[in-house]
């Protein structure tokens, strides 16, 4: 059986969908974004104008993960891999990768400019962490389009001020040799990246508030909490809100709910 008649076969088993995240994935890229696993299809491109726009809109977000995306990319560059940034569209708004290895990743539309929605290409690593708002390890021939199982990727969502997925950081790899253990220490390097983008977002959001960290069975999402001088929650990350039981409403009625993380 092939990749195509794979991913077919399973995306119609309904227990495969409920139990499996990639099944799932699957099935939503035959049912609800209508494409074919054999399609030679590759990523949208955005024109100059449009790419403008996106990076205009999520500047501040660039200008936190700048920092985060060197350090990343000093750590994993030299190993035959690509690093995106992109917004919660998955527009790739920045891009790090070795000028040996630009061939190969711009062939497969691993590029600033480009969409890695699971609209435009299927089960990926960016699309598919943006649709389920987990990280997620995509490899090889678990994308969903045939042409892009020679790659393997590690994603992570970043949340903004408010909790909601505003932007994922990938890390790819068209390396044959990038098993499960390589693919999940990347997987831990991408995570530790988008929860230190995702405080340097929150802290820029409340700048001028005390920030203060709320103990979180070590999940590796910053739960903060950003408070003012009477002690009056302003603002909470996910993980934060998750462990307190915060929610919009809460926060906006500014009612001192931080003292529960004792």
């Amino acid at each position: 059986m092939n990749h195509s008649d794979h991913v077919h076969a399973v995306a119609h088993h309904a227990s495969a969908a409920a139990s499996s995240p990639v099944a799932a994935s699957w099935r939503r890229c035959l049912t609800v974004h209508g494409l074919s696993p054999e399609e030679a299809r590759s990523p949208l491109r955005l024109s100059e104008q449009e790419f403008r726009a996106a990076r205009e809109k999520s500047g501040h977000l660039i200008e936190e993960a700048q920092g985060e995306l060197d350090r990343l990319f000093s750590t994993v560059g030299k190993a035959g891999c690509c690093l995106l940034l992109t917004d919660e569209n998955g527009i790739a708004l920045e891009r790090r990768g070795a000028s040996g290895d630009d061939k190969d990743f711009r062939g497969l539309g691993l590029w600033s400019g480009t969409v890695w929605s699971e609209a435009s290409v299927g089960t990926n690593g960016i699309g598919t962490a943006i649709a389920d708002e987990r990280a997620v390890v995509i490899q090889r021939d678990q994308h969903f389009l045939s042409c892009n199982t020679g790659l393997s990727c590690a994603t992570a969502p970043i949340r903004d001020h408010l909790g909601r997925v505003a932007a994922a950081i990938d890390i790819s790899t068209c390396r044959d040799d990038a098993g499960e253990i390589a693919m999940l220490l990347l997987s831990q390097a991408v995570r530790d990246a988008a929860a230190r983008i995702e405080a340097n977002l929150f802290r820029r959001a409340f700048n001028g508030a005390r920030i203060l960290l709320v103990p979180a069975d070590g999940k590796s999402s910053p739960a903060l909490l950003a408070i003012d001088r009477d002690d009056l929650v302003l603002g909470a990350t996910c993980a934060a809100r998750l462990k307190l039981n915060l929610d919009d409403r809460l926060i906006a009625e500014r009612r001192s709910g931080w003292g529960s993380a004792e």
